[in-house]
């Protein structure tokens, strides 16, 4: 498991910084961030970007792709991710999108969920990773706050300075 002490070392230890992009976690990825002491070393900010047309105007998510595909979606994900990043001048983006329950929404289950991240360093520039989580809402949330936080220590130990993690 990753937890958010791990990640703000690891952040620290690559002399990086990093940026959230929220939408179904609403706050708590960059909550479990900054519940870490040092985090203000390593954390620039997080954006909620609840409603769909805030990912367009706050974290310039292109509309079409919005109009598209809905806010449930892999590449929605990476251009929070790529979104967060900018707008928030950090090293990484970290994005989180999708349904949390009860019900379905969007086309999608409950529990179904994507994080972005983004960086310089991964191929591309950003990728994405599709989660399904069971459980209730609050269950659903904490699996994608993980998940995210896994993702960026994944992207880290791809980091040209190396983390080793």
């Amino acid at each position: 498991m990753s937890g958010p002490a791990e990640v703000v070392a690891a952040l620290a230890a690559a002399g990086t910084s990093v940026a959230t992009a929220e939408s179904l976690t609403g706050g708590l990825l960059c909550a479990a961030l900054v519940d870490v002491p040092g985090a203000s070393a390593v954390v620039r900010g997080g954006v909620v970007a609840y409603a769909t047309e805030l990912k367009a105007d706050l974290l310039d998510v292109q509309r079409e792709a919005l109009a598209r595909t809905g806010p449930v979606d892999g590449l929605v994900a990476e251009q929070m991710a790529r979104g967060a990043r900018a707008r928030l001048r950090a090293d990484v983006g970290v994005s989180t999108t999708g349904v949390a329950g009860p019900g379905p929404a969007d086309g999608f289950p409950a529990g179904t969920a994507f994080v972005g991240v983004a960086a310089d360093w991964i191929e591309g520039g950003a990728r994405h990773v599709r989660l399904r989580v069971e459980g209730d809402r609050p269950v659903v949330r904490a699996g994608v706050v993980t998940a995210a936080l896994a993702e960026v220590l994944a992207a880290l130990a791809e980091h040209p300075g190396g983390t080793g993690s």
